[in-house]
């Protein structure tokens, strides 16, 4: 029988703290030169080297303000800011790789859907169908006041526009132009079919788009879908839209009755309980031997800043952690911002697993809302085998502590090790994105809720 495959995506961002405040003082660490397209051609051939899945490039538009009441933490500590735009560096990677695929996050709340079809549709053009959008709703007030809003919509408002901003992309990238809608005949001087090319149509609650999509149909159409919601109303758009899905959990239980809801929610809206994969975040510290993961381990932990980890959470959490006492326990709080981080804390309380506020920050100091496994190869291949046995997750999405070093580090130490079991990659697949994942063809799935928007079908046409 054949093993399963684990997998791997690499988690940065266009800035140098992303999910480990501090570390960016390392000697060895390279996030500084965020700014610089060498950093990111560097670390593209290093993951497709690796046979990493994608690199998975994060993103937001406004300030981690809710720690203190104001911004002035997370701009001392660079948390998050200043931070670039991730769909500009996509290019220069793919020009210096062959496989590795691009996962984009750009949110639903504050672009209109028309341009940011034409955007997705050239990146898959020019990466040769290696482009995934990871689907984000929003979660900072400050993007909100940036982009001329008082405040976020409520957390399910958010998702319930999100289904519509969705409808518009399937419609403009499934149902606009025919297969065979380019001709490009010299002689007759036709380049494309005009009875061919069809108007989407589409006026609803929060957009009207009537014309074409401006673009030619892509290699994948739509790109491959990215979702990183684990909230109820998360799970359930993840379940009619994602292809990959991101999950954060701070114990193995907790991750596997995550990873069991959202199976559960994927065969309830009609699809295979297998038709995403699904990865978890963490972050590996390895070396040669234990005792030297160890020490690289506290090395890191000196740089790393407590204040910076309790700003990243209190953004993610949407509660200002600075008002609780230290060894308060993080209870049953109301937040508007990513519900499944305080779910996820409640569920390990369930479990006689409690977290206080210090334990949030010394936790969060490295690795931000994943754990942190600290071994050789050989412990650290164990210890991935046991929790995809144990929790049924496909992969890992890994954080790092310092860049490019600890993705260095994993593919030096983990990744042999995991081949040598044979349950890693020695070479990609052929194909696009889509099918390097799934193995199913390049385009949506029939079943999937994208495809019945496609030329032809009752929905396009509705």
């Amino acid at each position: 029988m054949t093993q399963r495959q684990i997998r791997f995506n690499a988690f940065d961002m266009n800035c140098v703290a992303h999910q480990t405040s501090g570390l960016w003082r390392h000697p060895e660490d390279r996030s500084q030169t965020y700014t610089d397209i060498e950093y990111w051609t560097h670390l593209a051939k290093l993951l497709e080297r690796g046979r990493f899945d994608g690199i998975f490039i994060a993103d937001v538009l406004g300030t981690y303000d809710v720690y203190g009441g104001s911004n002035e933490a997370a701009i001392r500590h660079g948390a998050q800011v200043p931070v670039g735009d991730p769909v500009l560096l996509v290019s220069a990677m793919a020009a210096v790789t062959e496989h590795l695929g691009f996962g984009i996050t750009a949110g639903t709340a504050y672009e209109h859907p028309y341009p940011f079809a034409r955007r997705m549709s050239t990146l898959d053009h020019l990466t040769k169908g290696r482009v995934g959008w990871n689907v984000v709703t929003g979660y900072l007030p400050s993007a909100a006041r940036n982009l001329g809003n008082d405040d976020q919509l409520e957390h399910d408002d958010r998702y319930d526009h999100a289904d519509e901003y969705l409808e518009v992309l399937y419609k403009l990238w499934e149902g606009s132009w025919e297969d065979d809608a380019i001709i490009r005949d010299a002689e007759t001087g036709v380049f494309a079919d005009p009875s061919k090319v069809h108007e989407i149509g589409h006026r609803g609650k929060h957009f009207t788009v009537p014309g074409i999509h401006i673009s030619e149909p892509s290699p994948q159409r739509t790109p491959v879908i990215y979702q990183a919601g684990a909230s109820p109303r998360g799970v359930a758009f993840a379940a009619e839209n994602a292809e990959a899905i991101f999950v954060g959990a701070p114990t193995k239980a907790v991750l596997k009755s995550t990873v069991g809801r959202i199976r559960d929610a994927l065969e309830a809206a009609g699809r295979d309980r297998y038709a995403a994969k699904i990865y978890t975040l963490l972050t590996i510290i390895t070396d040669e031997t234990s005792e030297q993961a160890q020490a690289k381990y506290e090395d890191y932990l000196s740089y790393a800043s407590e204040e910076g980890a309790l700003v990243f959470m209190s953004g993610w959490m949407g509660i200002d952690l600075s008002k609780f006492a230290l060894d308060e326990p993080v209870g049953n709080v109301p937040s508007n911002a990513i519900r499944s981080v305080i779910a996820n804390f409640e569920e390990a309380a369930a479990n006689g697993e409690q977290f206080t506020v210090a334990d949030i920050a010394r936790n969060g100091a490295i690795g931000g809302l994943g754990p942190t496994v600290v071994g050789s190869g050989v412990e650290i291949a164990d210890l991935l085998e046991e929790w995809v046995a144990e929790t049924d997750v496909d992969g890992f999405n890994l954080a790092y502590a310092i860049t490019p070093g600890t993705f260095e580090d994993v593919v030096e130490h983990v990744i042999p090790e995991l081949q040598r079991r044979g349950v890693y990659p020695t070479e990609y697949g052929s194909g696009t994105l889509r099918e390097k994942l799934h193995g199913r063809g390049d385009k949506l799935p029939e079943e999937h809720r994208g495809a019945g928007y496609r030329v032809g079908t009752r929905t396009a046409l509705a």
